[in-house]
């Protein structure tokens, strides 16, 4: 609602649309620079993935690989990354959540995982 009932400034708004968008920008920017780890086993795996979800390394403790169980260590890979993935989301909620809120409640932007 306008107060007093009047129209909005469209150069206003799309003054603050503008900065909206670059405000996402650079938070997603800072996103795919910002790395978390997750691990797996008591930390006989770690994953690091970038904020936006790229795996960017994988380190796994000798301990971890009997050539008799693989079948456990490509779990405890895969529990690591979902690990670190999960941990990319949560900053990602953290980071973008408040920008996506301003351009409409969050939900439904594509290209956002909210």
């Amino acid at each position: 609602m306008i107060p007093g009932g009047g129209q909005p400034n469209m150069q206003q708004l799309l003054q603050q649309a503008q900065k909206m968008q670059q405000d996402l920008q650079r938070a997603q920017e800072e996103l795919a620079r910002t790395e978390v780890d997750g691990q797996a086993g008591g930390g006989l795996v770690k994953a690091t993935v970038t904020g936006a979800g790229e795996l960017r390394a994988l380190k796994i403790d000798p301990k971890a690989a009997d050539p008799e169980d693989t079948e456990t260590l490509a779990d405890l890979i895969v529990a690591a990354v979902q690990a670190a993935n999960e941990n990319a989301q949560a900053l990602q909620q953290q980071k973008l959540g408040p920008l996506a809120q301003g351009l409409g409640g969050g939900t439904g932007i594509p290209g956002l995982p909210f």
